[in-house]
């Protein structure tokens, strides 16, 4: 197999399925049909995606020794340190903004670090980052102008004030550093983005015909777009493919059944 091209860092779990014949009305019993334990985590799950669309990567997190084990600790700069940025020769760095004052300066620190990288090495061997802000968490806002790519949720949005994707794109952008560009998922409204230059554009979701399973689809997209646009496609297409991409992970079970995706 070829070196990996993209670094994942973040978060991996245990996701707990309940399987039943049909989503349970509030305050109503529902029998469960059957329970299906699986690996989740957004980075883990865009590794995953990632993976299955044909790209080389790598995740790093921590991972726990047990299936109970909670609350696991979050990568920090001497974890990342010991990866040599030189040797590895990794496009892309993606890093999931999991919780708290701690997490956001780990990444702010990781992120100077590839800065620093870039800096002194050949421009055809830059590292291009991303970050993904799905929690409404305040201490995130350091770093919006410290990467090329931010992923935002609809649920930080409206923490941060904003009603739409519309308004999100254009407020965020202003905390960005130049040229960088914001993407914005907003449910079954789509997604938005905004590059450099100012320019929107808007992909609307694409639901399959029957709903069968939204857990990960929001990394399906990330992690589309992530691969759109380290194979060297426009903004606009990359998201574009997200929500393709996203919408066909709604109507299937879990991720296998993305590697026959036809793009």
């Amino acid at each position: 197999m070829s070196d990996p091209e993209i670094l994942l860092v973040g978060l991996v779990c245990v996701d707990i399925i309940n399987v039943c014949q049909q989503f349970p009305e509030e305050d109503t019993d529902t029998r469960v049909l059957h329970q299906e334990w699986k690996r989740g985590g957004n980075a883990a799950n865009n590794a995953t995606v990632l993976s299955l669309l044909g790209m080389s990567c790598e995740f790093l997190g921590t991972i726990a020794n047990s299936h109970e084990k909670r609350k696991l600790p979050s990568i920090k700069l001497e974890d990342f340190e010991k990866i040599d940025l030189d040797k590895n020769n990794y496009k892309w760095i993606h890093f999931e903004a999991r919780r708290g004052q701690t997490n956001a300066v780990a990444i702010q620190q990781m992120l100077e670090k590839i800065a620093n990288h870039n800096q002194q090495t050949d421009a055809r061997k830059r590292i291009r980052t991303s970050v993904e802000l799905e929690k409404a968490v305040p201490e995130f806002s350091i770093l919006f102008n410290l990467t090329d790519y931010i992923f935002v949720s609809k649920d930080y949005s409206k923490y941060q004030g904003f009603n739409s994707m519309e308004e999100a794109v254009i407020g965020f952008q202003q905390k960005c550093c130049p040229g960088s560009a914001i993407i914005c998922t907003w449910g079954a409204e789509g997604a938005m983005c905004r590059d450099g230059n100012g320019t929107t554009h808007k992909s609307p979701a694409i639901p399959p015909e029957k709903l069968v399973d939204t857990l990960g689809a929001g990394d399906t997209f990330t992690a589309a777009a992530i691969y759109s646009l380290v194979m060297g496609r426009g903004l606009e297409e990359a998201v574009d493919f997200g929500c393709r991409l996203a919408g066909l992970k709604c109507g299937i079970i879990g991720f296998d059944e993305l590697k026959n995706f036809t793009q």
